[in-house]
């Protein structure tokens, strides 16, 4: 791909994805993305060119891009609140000439008759195959407020809460369709119990270590709408060695 010319905002910048020249502004007033975005758009398992993905909370667009390059898939709607990250995740799709493969939709998740929609107009059948999540952690009261709303609404759950991703994506998958969402260990109970009351089974569970001597810092899932329930607790990604290097799966991930 060749560079574009472009103009950056104040406190925007350019980074560089390691795939296939990919790049991404950021604004670093803003919600900028971390190792969990890329972990969960690499746990993400999808093997058909006619999947329809959905990318809940989708920010700036990071999972969305990255799911679309390394991943069997079709069409990606990447669905965003907050006007701010919305200009940039349009700007982020055409940037990296991504436009026939992601479409970038302003809404509130909790308007899923809205974004059925819109899927009817971008899929042949109108299903979803795959929603992902990288939600908003903290609850309400929790944690230091930011003078940013935008990144205060990115962290805690003001306009989305866990109940309610796993409400809007029950309406809108397709049976034995697939979530896949990054939290807090420490939320684990709720994210078993809460989305089985919304018929989704957590089917392959992944936690992630800083280190092999300190606990799991984020966990990923993947759940399945109406699946049994049986789950696999997989071999945990471990960051750092013992020397303090990346290890080779997380050097992997990230090419």
């Amino acid at each position: 791909m060749k560079d574009k010319k472009i103009i950056l905002g104040n406190n925007e910048r350019i980074d560089e994805l390691g795939i296939d020249n990919l790049k991404l502004i950021q604004n670093k007033k803003y919600f900028c993305f971390g190792t969990d975005s890329v972990l969960l758009a690499n746990f993400v398992r999808s093997n058909s060119s006619n999947s329809t993905i959905i990318d809940f909370c989708s920010g700036s667009g990071i999972i969305s891009i990255i799911v679309s390059k390394k991943k069997k898939c079709g069409k990606i709607l990447a669905v965003e609140l907050q006007k701010e990250m919305f200009d940039l995740l349009q700007r982020n799709i055409e940037y990296n000439n991504l436009q026939e493969k992601i479409i970038p939709f302003l809404s509130d998740i909790k308007n899923y008759e809205k974004i059925r929609k819109e899927i009817l107009n971008i899929s042949k059948n109108g299903t979803v195959d795959i929603i992902i999540c990288n939600p908003p952690y903290k609850t309400v009261g929790t944690g230091i407020a930011n003078e940013e709303d935008v990144k205060y609404i990115a962290r805690h759950e003001i306009t989305c809460t866990l109940e309610d991703v796993f409400i809007c994506a029950s309406n809108l998958l397709n049976t034995k369709g697939r979530l896949y969402l990054v939290h807090k260990p420490e939320r684990l109970v709720d994210l078993i119990e809460i989305a089985r009351r919304y018929r989704l089974e957590a089917k392959r569970i992944k936690f992630v270590q800083p280190n092999i001597n300190s606990k799991p810092s984020i966990v990923l899932l993947e759940y399945v709408k109406d699946g049994k329930n049986e789950v696999i607790i997989e071999k945990p990604l471990i960051e750092y060695d013992k020397n303090g290097n990346y290890t080779k799966d997380f050097i992997e991930i990230y090419n």
